[in-house]
């Protein structure tokens, strides 16, 4: 059998949907959205980077994350320091670092649970084979 390689696209696309869905509503919880959350875990992730290098770690244009984190700076969870030369440099505050740590533990939840359907071991070669389409081999 041949798989149809749109349905399969279609597939993957419909798993990150649902997935996205279900983690921004459960977000809310903790008092933050996906897009914020990620962006705290980019930032937490490489404290001091620059808002190109984040804005490509969440897959968002640089105009994008820049009004995104300052929204967060807003909030007082993220702060922006002057780095070499022009460069800005981002890092948690103790409130971002909290939202971010609050927010790992609705992740876990609502991933373990969009999940459930797999064995362990299905688990472990899902991930495999999206790492080679990713080229993260």
């Amino acid at each position: 059998m041949q798989v149809q390689l749109q349905l399969l696209g279609r597939a993957v696309k419909q798993t990150q949907y649902r997935q996205h869905r279900a983690l921004d509503t459960a977000l809310t919880a903790v008092g933050t959205t996906l897009a914020q959350w990620d962006a705290l875990r980019a930032i937490g992730r490489t404290p001091g980077a620059s808002a190109r290098e984040l804005a490509s770690a969440t897959f968002q244009t640089e105009q994008a994350f820049g009004t995104l984190v300052g929204r967060l700076a807003a909030q007082g969870l993220v702060e922006r320091r002057p780095g070499r030369g022009r460069r800005i440099e981002h890092h948690l505050t103790a409130t971002g670092e909290r939202t971010l740590a609050a927010g790992h533990k609705v992740a876990d939840e609502v991933l373990a649970e969009c999940f459930e359907p797999l064995a362990e071991g299905e688990r472990v070669q899902l991930l495999e084979l999206l790492r080679r389409l990713n080229g993260d081999e």
